[in-house]
């Protein structure tokens, strides 16, 4: 089984059970700290601003900033990696993310994953004066200008959208390749992820057609991708079943099964993640 295992964090977005409504940092480092022990591959954290009233029944309201929730877990943790799922884009520039994720990258010792999207959400875009209706094609120049700026401390980028030289980044990433993955639900998404990164990790996008999708490329030797479960993993009453279905779901293509539970007590979900480490070991 080469499939690896991640976290979809609770706590940081709207909540998973009954106990991670109300938890705090000390119930999420608790979280990080198991699955760093545990062998999982990165545990994850979204971002948004701010988010239209209009929005929350499907998106939910709670977005904790992830640079904040990553550098006090890169304290708690060993191993394990921080992946920012995602970061928008056309919020930030890019030698804002470069200074700031690369002093992540310091702080966590080469942890950091950089998970990016272009963004869908045009009130947030609006709020912050993004533009918006150009904003892919942005994107892709942002994600340009990242991979020549991460990771140096005097980056040069001639770009379409941005243009840099003659600044200095101290401190930059200590990565000598931070991983840039692409986040979406589309196939221009994967497109993108294929063509400019180092790999993909949809949303609500099945893993059947995420292996439709994906055997329109080829892909680069090490990209990854994070996939959902096919169905729900119950590692603690059908181990069996949890097998075949991190089987079925690495034979869609995913090299990363994201994973995650509803649980009503933070004790109940550590010791799911617990089981599903050991199903895992034993495949």
């Amino acid at each position: 089984m080469t499939v690896k295992l991640s976290i979809g964090s609770p706590v940081v977005t709207r909540g998973f059970g009954g106990w991670d409504a109300s938890a705090g940092i000390s119930d999420l480092a608790r979280v990080a700290e198991a699955a760093d022990r545990l062998g999982y591959e990165y545990l994850t954290c979204a971002e948004h601003v701010a988010v239209p009233h209009a929005e929350i029944e499907r998106r939910g309201a709670r977005y904790w900033d992830p640079l904040a929730t990553f550098g006090f877990l890169a304290a708690r943790t060993q191993r394990i990696k921080f992946a920012t799922g995602v970061l928008v884009l056309g919020y930030h520039h890019p030698l804002e993310i470069a200074k700031r994720y690369g002093t992540l990258d310091v702080v966590s010792n080469g942890r950091v994953i950089l998970g990016v999207g272009v963004g869908t959400l045009k009130e947030e875009f609006d709020l912050l004066g993004a533009p918006f209706e150009d904003r892919g094609a942005r994107g892709d120049d942002a994600i340009r200008a990242l991979r020549a700026a991460l990771s140096q401390r005097e980056p040069v980028y001639h770009g379409e959208f941005y243009d840099f030289e003659g600044m200095v980044i101290d401190p930059c990433a200590i990565q000598e390749h931070v991983p840039i993955w692409v986040g979406g639900r589309t196939l221009r998404s994967l497109r993108r992820a294929v063509t400019l990164a180092d790999g993909w990790t949809p949303f609500s996008v099945a893993p059947a057609q995420a292996q439709e999708w994906l055997q329109k490329f080829e892909l680069p030797a090490g990209f990854e991708v994070a996939l959902s479960p096919i169905g729900r993993l119950d590692p603690i009453d059908e181990p069996n079943q949890t097998q075949d279905l991190l089987a079925a779901t690495e034979a869609c293509g995913a090299t990363i099964v994201a994973t995650g539970w509803a649980t009503d007590t933070l004790d109940e979900y550590i010791e799911r993640l617990e089981a599903l480490a050991a199903v895992h070991a034993e495949m």
